[in-house]
């Protein structure tokens, strides 16, 4: 067997939230590894609209809920990053758009619930009119309303590559992981063969945590995977859209983002209540149809002719919660050495870290010294969904 390798914190997943823990972790001087078995983002990262919610589309009936409040002050803590100033530097990373919008196409309940919408966020929400409005929608046709919220729309690839630039060599391409106990603690992993020590392992890999934790003997915490069956759409005519269309309902009725392809297009991302219940029950021809009559009804100006069209069946892992439930924080359980968790969010990737720092904390885990580490394979960048499904 290999000489082990000793680091402070090892981490097991290289989406945005390990990643973002790894970047934090060796800010404040810790040596860690990160170890990834398939490509950086690859899993729910790359897939994620890139939408950084404030809490906004949790209020459409007038009141705060606590997955509101939570995560009321990540677009906050978001921007300090990028601007430089933040807990992470995270300039260069690309901002699709400063905003993201509330958009009623019209409807008395659509206008209705963005009204309530608006009072219950408000200082976080603000009409949006005329060259305000988002590109897609100046157009003389659009008779509806339209709020604008504080929330970011980044380009998640480029954010994951400057979160592996900020990883430096700390990653790690490994498939196979079994545990290393003593006095039946976990003490660390063995990666490929390799042995690895570590104070603490941080398991953060998404959908990957479920198989690992029956591989470490361990049926709690329990997860629940959330399914979506999402479309996109790509055509010469399209201009970006960031928003949340509203109906009369608690969920918005569609959630567009809108992505750069390979080809410089315009890619169109739909998510919202068309990608759940139903949504995922349809066929992709299906979905595509209902998806393709949702925009020539809500957008019936936009030249949809030479569209190209796909759709991509997405599994969000989260803690298992009652009836299914949405988690309302970033989740994290700790066995001893190891810490479980899922950002549930993107946008709460920082507040998954917080409580990371707050156990090490607590524990009193501090740096030590560790020798540099020695060559070793690290993964590849994982390629947008969109350059995938329709290149």
């Amino acid at each position: 067997m290999n000489p082990a390798l000793s680091t402070d914190i090892l981490i097991v997943g290289g989406g945005i939230a390990g990643l973002w823990l790894n970047a934090r972790l060796r800010r404040a001087g810790f040596a860690t590894i990160l170890i990834e078995s398939g490509t950086l983002g690859g899993g729910q990262s790359m897939k994620s609209q890139g939408i950084i919610h404030g809490g906004a589309k949790y209020a459409l009936h007038g009141s705060l809920t606590g997955a509101s409040e939570a995560i009321s002050e990540m677009p906050r803590r978001w921007r300090d990053s990028l601007a430089g100033t933040g807990e992470l530097d995270l300039t260069g990373v690309r901002i699709l758009s400063e905003a993201h919008y509330l958009w009623s196409p019209g409807t008395l309940a659509g206008n209705l619930t963005s009204f309530f919408a608006s009072k219950a966020v408000r200082g976080r929400v603000e009409p949006a009119k005329g060259q305000d409005l988002p590109p897609a929608l100046q157009d003389r046709a659009f008779k509806g309303k339209a709020y604008r919220l504080a929330e970011l729309v980044l380009d998640v690839p480029s954010l994951i590559k400057r979160l592996a630039e900020l990883a430096g060599d700390s990653i790690m391409s490994g498939q196979r992981l079994e545990p290393i106990l003593e006095n039946s603690q976990l003490v660390g992993l063995a990666v490929d063969g390799q042995p690895v020590r570590a104070q603490r392992v941080v398991l953060s890999s998404g959908a990957g945590t479920e198989a690992l934790l029956r591989d470490l003997g361990l049926e709690q915490p329990a997860m629940q995977r959330r399914p979506l069956h999402m479309v996109l759409v790509k055509a010469p005519t399209l201009k970006p859209l960031y928003a949340h269309c509203l109906g009369g309902g608690p969920k918005p009725r569609i959630t567009v983002t809108t992505h750069p392809s390979a080809d410089g297009q315009w890619v169109w991302y739909l998510g919202g209540e068309l990608a759940e219940a139903e949504g995922v029950a349809r066929s992709e021809n299906e979905q595509i149809a209902v998806a393709r009559h949702e925009l020539e009804k809500l957008l019936p100006w936009i030249d949809l002719s030479q569209a190209r069209w796909a759709t991509l069946r997405v599994d969000r892992a989260e803690p298992a919660q009652s009836s299914m439930a949405r988690p309302d924080n970033a989740f994290l359980a700790e066995h001893g050495n190891l810490l479980v968790g899922w950002p549930t969010k993107l946008a709460l990737a920082p507040d998954f870290s917080d409580r990371v720092f707050a156990i090490l904390d607590r524990e009193k885990v501090s740096p030590g010294i560790h020798p540099v580490l020695p060559p070793h394979p690290q993964p590849l960048m994982g390629t947008p969904v969109w350059d995938t499904l329709l290149p």
